[in-house]
């Protein structure tokens, strides 16, 4: 089973976003599923603009769509994005830490339908969310990384996933492409 790498972010994660997308080359060989907070406001072009600095097609599921790898996905505003073995569901449950999508609710369900064959990544924000959920993979024996909270345009987000759990790295932004990059490199080998 290939990797699944999830990606947390929240206030400056759209700079974070343009600087982690273009580290990953076009042969990346594991699915990458990102939740950015965002507001609810139809005619958001996020996915557009993320796509510009991707080598990787972008997409927002649907539910039920079955996960690929070499794929991003981004959470659809308004919806949680969950992961199941092999393909996604979309919740409206009500809003964690006041966003939906949440980044908990992405990451908990990651470690629990892909154990320790997920990454977990919290970068940039100004609040909690991810950092239960970044608890939660490390507990199924999946790999966490969080990003270096002094590369962070808002620390906090990093900052409380690393007082919520024993982080595996802890890496300045412009690391965390390559370094995912490296492993999912290897995990392809493997298999």
């Amino acid at each position: 089973m290939n990797k699944l790498v999830v990606v947390g972010t929240s206030t400056g994660g759209l700079n974070a976003l343009q600087a982690l997308l273009p580290a990953l080359p076009q042969k990346f060989s594991c699915a990458v599923v990102v939740v950015q907070h965002r507001g609810k406001e139809p005619g958001s072009r996020l996915r557009e603009f993320l796509q510009r600095s991707s080598l990787l097609p972008i997409s927002e599921p649907e539910d039920k769509e079955p996960i690929l790898p070499g794929h991003v996905y981004l959470a659809p505003r308004d919806y949680h994005l969950l992961v199941e073995p092999g393909n996604f569901a979309l919740s409206t449950e009500a809003p964690v830490y006041f966003a939906r999508p949440s980044i908990d609710v992405l990451f908990e369900s990651a470690a629990d339908a892909y154990g320790e064959n997920v990454v977990g990544v919290v970068l940039t924000g100004a609040n909690g969310d991810g950092a239960r959920g970044l608890a939660r993979i490390k507990q199924a024996g999946g790999l966490t990384v969080v990003e270096e909270p002094t590369t962070a345009q808002a620390p906090e987000m990093p900052e409380a996933a690393i007082a919520a759990t024993k982080v595996d790295r802890v890496l300045p932004l412009s690391e965390i492409g390559l370094f995912l990059n490296d492993l999912c490199h290897r995990d392809h080998e493997v298999n």
